[in-house]
């Protein structure tokens, strides 16, 4: 008989051990998956957070980016026109140089310099029948271009013979610009004046001074390879 609970007793030992050594495996286990929920968990905060502020910063990029061309178009130059004896407009202020391709609003017709197309008007003598944009135009200008325009207020005679003089002279131009305050105007950067007629004196004196002139903020630069027409 006392062998008998000797042996029961061991057995429920031997259970409860067995029982006691599985709580332990499950305790374990349950710590392991315990442990690596968090480690997702945190691993997901920190992608999540690192996910936002890239994208908060890209935002503010693209924001600031957005604010960059916004200034760019609205700031082409800020000055006035003097006028000298010879009836020369000088441009007294800053005009811009920044490449754009937002829509930049001058503030003088035809303009005569600020921000521009990253692309020149070809200028090599090219004569168009139809409006250029005044940003490749304004490009031609830094090169060193001079940009004969006239309106339909100009006489047919003069117009003709304006253009058989831009097409034998490199360097210049020559378009319809009909919101000119003037039947013929010449532009060169941060230069201007209105001429009478193709056969006015100024005219020859505003090619021979401004076609590749001091004023020209990038000489020898290229009047071909630009836009056409």
């Amino acid at each position: 008989m006392g062998s008998a609970n000797k042996t029961g007793s061991a057995d429920r030992k031997a259970r409860i051990e067995e029982m006691r050594r599985a709580e332990r495996a499950r305790d374990r286990r349950n710590r392991i998956l315990t442990i690596a929920a968090s480690a997702v968990v945190v691993g997901g905060l920190v992608v999540g957070g690192v996910v936002l502020i890239q994208s908060q910063n890209g935002d503010k990029a693209v924001a600031q980016s957005q604010s960059d061309d916004k200034a760019v178009a609205k700031s082409p130059g800020q000055g006035h026109f003097v006028s000298g004896a010879d009836g020369v407009r000088t441009w007294k202020g800053t005009l811009g140089r920044t490449h754009t391709t937002k829509t930049v609003t001058y503030p003088m017709e035809p303009p005569v310099g600020g921000n521009h197309h990253p692309v020149w008007q070809n200028c090599d003598g090219d004569v168009y029948g139809k409006p250029v944009d005044n940003m490749n135009a304004v490009h031609s200008l830094e090169h060193g271009a001079v940009w004969v325009t006239y309106n339909s207020k100009a006489a047919k005679a003069d117009v003709d013979a304006l253009a058989a003089k831009v097409r034998k002279t490199p360097y210049t131009l020559m378009s319809p610009v009909e919101d000119q305050k003037d039947p013929i105007m010449l532009s060169a950067w941060a230069h201007q004046r209105s001429v009478k007629s193709a056969g006015d004196p100024a005219v020859d004196a505003f090619f021979a001074r401004f076609v590749q002139g001091a004023q020209t903020p990038e000489p020898g630069a290229a009047c071909t390879g630009g836009l056409g027409q």
